[in-house]
């Protein structure tokens, strides 16, 4: 198969992996991938995961590409928390929970970080349109819970003040309610104190 051929069949993806090749050639020889590599054709995000060099990335194709090269996995944490505007500072990788071991890859298009949540954790987000595409992306709400759930150390007034929570937007944009129902499903405890405090802090 040349390559425009190849680039044709897939077209409508924006990340592409060996299986996905296969349904189009069953017999693919992976040679090819490797010889247009060397010819700046195509980049590979991580083995078995590839993308066109010529394609446009931007945080929504970062975040579809977060979700396919490690699944199941949504996008959370300080990537979120940066994307709805509840914290000052930019945020260079695209963090994600999953339910498979916590994992990170260093690529040429970014850096993609996971961290381990249990099966039952695995809820509260949604299906972000882009296109043609959709990736799922943190709830408000649950992002915060999953925050608080993987970072057991923040507790305090001073770690909540270190973490400049921009209160405004919290208030504009989070359902109590909902908060408070997801909260219930991680039946955690030391959880919940940590977050009623961070309310108390926030005055929510």
């Amino acid at each position: 198969m040349k390559f425009i051929e190849f680039k044709n069949n897939l077209k409508d993806f924006l990340i592409f992996s060996l299986n996905d090749i296969r349904k189009i050639e069953a017999n693919f020889d992976l040679r090819r991938l490797s010889e247009w590599m060397d010819k700046g054709y195509i980049k590979m995000v991580r083995r078995g995961y590839y993308v066109f060099s010529d394609l446009d990335i931007n945080e929504p194709i970062l975040f579809l590409i977060a979700n396919k090269i490690y699944s199941p996995s949504y996008v959370s944490l300080e990537m979120a928390l940066s994307y709805y505007n509840l914290i000052p500072e930019s945020v260079y990788s695209i963090t994600s929970v999953t339910t498979q071991k916590t994992n990170s890859f260093e690529t040429d298009i970014g850096k993609f970080v996971y961290q381990h949540l249990k099966p039952n954790l695995m809820f509260g987000y949604k299906l972000v349109k882009y296109g043609n595409h959709s990736f799922k992306f943190a709830e408000i709400e649950k992002l915060l819970l999953d925050y608080f759930y993987l970072n057991s150390q923040l507790k305090t007034k001073d770690d909540f003040f270190e973490m400049r929570f921009n209160e405004k937007e919290f208030k504009d944009k989070v359902n109590k309610k909902t908060l408070l129902y997801y909260l219930e499903k991680f039946n955690n405890k030391s959880l919940e104190k940590r977050v009623e405090k961070f309310l108390k802090f926030i005055n929510l």
